[in-house]
């Protein structure tokens, strides 16, 4: 018997009939050496495909293909589900956090739909002592109820911590305005305070009409379409950036308060939360601009980052 059938024979009695290297060697009258060599020989020539079928092992991959293309430390991926990509994703980030070890002493956290969802999935005691401060504004300027502090401080209180909250709108009309609040010594300290955060939690805006600073008040539909028009993708800590993260409106930009960009490039663990094919835009450039070390997204889109574009 030639080598190759002789790999053949080995792969059928090992995978088909289930003997071990010691029966099929004393079958085939070769070693259970010379078995086990020729098992390897037969997956390196195509003979045999060794393929994992659990779901799990298909998102570690996923997971794993992440990390090496975009250069993230860790990527968490929430199987894929119908209409449920929001609560699965969140409920994968709050499992993120809950086993971060050292458990970060300042957290510094974004606003939105997404984090609201991240806060309401935290366990009690998922961390001692934290405290959590504002990245930006999120003071509502209509009369809907804003979400901002009541995450940050869902998130403190069931860490044993406190919160350390932004008393300012994301976006101001005047740049004077918003010049004279940072200036402002609580505020300003504030800012440094989640500037120097050991960690960063944070999602990112679709640049549409469903977006939250419509819905809280801060822009028009109109503004989201100049946006768009001009070339933006969405918003990160409500900075709007285009595909390749540049502001695309630096006057809006001016009036935006809050800590810049460049303190998520330069974290040691900032971690981006995304959900939803709508964000598929923004999310690819997040995680393609440095803007994240740590992704927490679904199955959908972690295919569609890593599809070329």
């Amino acid at each position: 018997m030639d080598d190759e059938l002789l790999m053949v024979r080995v792969a059928e009695l090992t995978y088909d009939e289930g003997k071990t290297q010691d029966e099929v060697g004393a079958l085939l009258g070769i070693s259970r050496w010379k078995a086990g060599r020729l098992l390897v020989q037969a997956r390196e020539r195509g003979i045999v495909r060794i393929e994992i079928v659990h779901p799990r092992a298909r998102r570690l991959g996923l997971e794993r293909e992440l990390c090496a293309r975009y250069g993230l430390t860790d990527a968490i991926v929430a199987p894929a589900s119908d209409g449920q990509e929001l609560e699965r994703v969140a409920q994968a980030a709050a499992d993120y956090l809950t086993a971060l070890r050292p458990v970060p002493r300042t957290l510094a956290v974004s606003w939105g739909r997404t984090l609201t969802a991240v806060a309401d999935a935290l366990p009690e005691g998922w961390a001692r002592g934290v405290t959590v401060v504002q990245t930006n504004g999120g003071v509502t300027v209509n009369r809907r109820s804003g979400n901002a502090a009541s995450l940050a401080s869902t998130i403190a209180q069931r860490g044993g911590g406190h919160a350390v909250l932004l008393p300012s709108p994301a976006i101001l009309e005047r740049v004077e305005t918003k010049q004279a609040i940072e200036a402002d010594r609580t505020v300003g300290g504030i800012l440094d305070q989640a500037a120097h955060a050991q960690t960063y939690l944070f999602t990112a805006g679709a640049c549409d009409p469903a977006s939250a600073h419509v819905e809280n008040g801060y822009l028009s539909e109109g503004d989201i379409a100049e946006l768009s028009r001009r070339g933006a993708v969405g918003d990160v800590l409500g900075r709007y950036i285009d595909a390749d993260g540049n502001i695309v409106d630096p006057q809006l930009d001016e009036r935006t308060v809050g800590i810049g960009l460049d303190r998520l490039r330069a974290a040691d663990r900032a971690i981006f939360v995304s959900a939803g094919e709508t964000k598929h835009d923004i999310a690819r450039t997040v995680v393609s601009t440095g803007l994240c070390t740590v992704l927490v997204t679904d199955e959908t889109t972690a295919r569609a980052l890593l599809e070329e574009k």
